[in-house]
């Protein structure tokens, strides 16, 4: 059985097994919050983690198409970046792929001798690691920026206050 045709055949149970890994990174409280409900409303966060691992899964297996999984990390690493994360943890959801692949494929993969064809695949997991901390790094520039910028309004602000209380008197 080749290596792919096992992943797809297990998606399912690796990708809850990924998710459930995923949650376990978050605070306890956080994380109970977040496997009641998938709902895109009421519970965004494990909606779009629920959402994107899927596609993330999908392009591994496929066509590793750039933009997809760009665009899929960015969703979640925007989420995580936000969040009480130092990097690398923010990123470490992506690496949680190969523990849940392992632990579903363990038998599989050593019965029909696919160590080589796991090791590749593991390989595109950890180049989608990287691509995660680029994003992640992007991110919390941004955040860094829109902080400076509040700041210096501020303090236009301030100047400007100060400026008008001393020429008033």
């Amino acid at each position: 059985m080749a290596l792919k045709t096992l992943l797809t055949s297990k998606k399912s149970a690796i990708l809850k097994r990924w998710f459930d890994l995923i949650l376990d990174t978050y605070p306890a409280d956080s994380s109970n919050t977040y496997r009641r409900d998938l709902d895109r409303f009421t519970n965004p966060v494990a909606y779009t983690i629920s959402k994107e691992i899927g596609t993330l899964y999908d392009e591994l297996l496929h066509d590793m198409d750039s933009d997809k999984l760009h665009a899929s990390l960015d969703n979640i690493i925007r989420i995580r970046a936000v969040q009480d994360f130092p990097p690398s943890q923010a990123i470490s959801f992506v690496l949680c792929l190969k523990k849940a692949a392992r632990e579903e494929l363990k038998t599989e993969i050593r019965e029909s001798n696919l160590f080589k064809d796991y090791l590749k695949f593991e390989s595109n997991i950890d180049d989608l690691a990287f691509l995660a901390f680029d994003i992640h790094m992007t991110c919390r520039e941004k955040i860094h920026e829109i902080k400076v910028n509040e700041i210096k309004a501020e303090r236009g602000m301030l100047i400007q206050l100060l400026e008008r209380t001393s020429g008033t008197q």
